[in-house]
């Protein structure tokens, strides 16, 4: 149970003391007060949504380490210079292309978007508020001079939001799965960069929540990078060997151009979600 304030206040009257239950951070940060922390990352969002007119969103997943091309072209140049991994340093210059697509690509997106009509903001980028492919799609939405979010998560290593998304709609969780409902919850499209473990279960959740019809609006998914993801992901073999429908590969676009992934995006969601407010899952 909650504990009693250590050392309350000669005089009864006093403000502090006795605590009011809402002020009490003992009792707040309890077992017991853990429903009220999990639906505080549920209301407090909802009103700042709200507020912000945000409608709906367009998800970006993608690794928080892919670096842009500028900071990887350093590095490959401070490799050479001073006989670095200079494999590790091609690499990293090779994955840059993706941060600097995720930029592009949110920035157009962000540009279509606010040609909208309406009194809303229509598909707003979304991120998960970190570096990589996270910063770049932020920064892009900047770039195209529109609101954009940044739902981060508390880590033991400290995830810090990046410095492109709108500060009236930066976000800080505690709980993974209120932040994965936020992601889910408002969108109308996502896109799916090359990533680690984090992505990758933000996919295949996507995956589970479509083919168990639990999702029944109309979400285009765009897995970005055929290259990375044939290479880390057979999903041709799990429809071989029965564990997957072969309709359940068609729930998701394959994109390796900027310009395939917006294109089938923007007309997907023009023939579906134009007309509509934003919605439920």
């Amino acid at each position: 149970m909650a504990r009693k304030p250590q050392n309350p206040p000669q005089n009864p009257s006093d403000d502090d003391w006795p605590v009011k239950a809402y002020r009490n951070q003992d009792f707040i940060m309890s077992r017991e007060g853990r429903a009220l922390r999990i639906l505080s990352e549920f209301i407090e969002p909802e009103a700042r949504f709200e507020q912000e007119k945000v409608s709906d969103t367009i998800v970006f997943f993608g690794s928080a380490r892919i670096r842009p091309r500028e900071v990887a072209q350093k590095a490959m140049e401070s490799a050479k210079k001073h006989g670095g991994d200079m494999e590790r340093a091609q690499t990293t210059l090779d994955m840059s292309v993706y941060y600097e697509d995720a930029r592009e690509l949110a920035k157009r997106l962000t540009e279509w978007s606010k040609g909208l009509k309406g009194k809303s903001r229509r598909f707003v980028v979304c991120t998960g508020g970190g570096p990589g492919i996270m910063e770049a799609a932020n920064r892009g939405a900047s770039e195209g001079n529109g609101k954009n979010i940044g739902l981060n998560i508390s880590l033991p290593h400290e995830q810090s939001g990046n410095p492109y998304i709108s500060r009236e709609l930066a976000f800080q969780f505690h709980y993974f799965f209120m932040r994965k409902f936020w992601f889910a919850y408002l969108a109308k499209a996502i896109i799916i960069f090359p990533g680690g473990f984090g992505t990758i279960d933000e996919f295949f959740e996507l995956m589970t929540l479509i083919s168990t019809k639990k999702m029944g609006k109309k979400l285009p998914i765009v897995l970005y990078g055929s290259e990375y993801w044939n290479s880390i992901m057979n999903l041709d073999a799990m429809v071989k060997f029965g564990t997957i429908s072969p309709s359940d590969l068609d729930l998701f676009h394959r994109a390796d151009t900027v310009d395939d992934a917006f294109d089938f995006i923007t007309s997907t969601l023009s023939e579906h979600h134009l007309s509509q407010p934003g919605g439920a899952l």
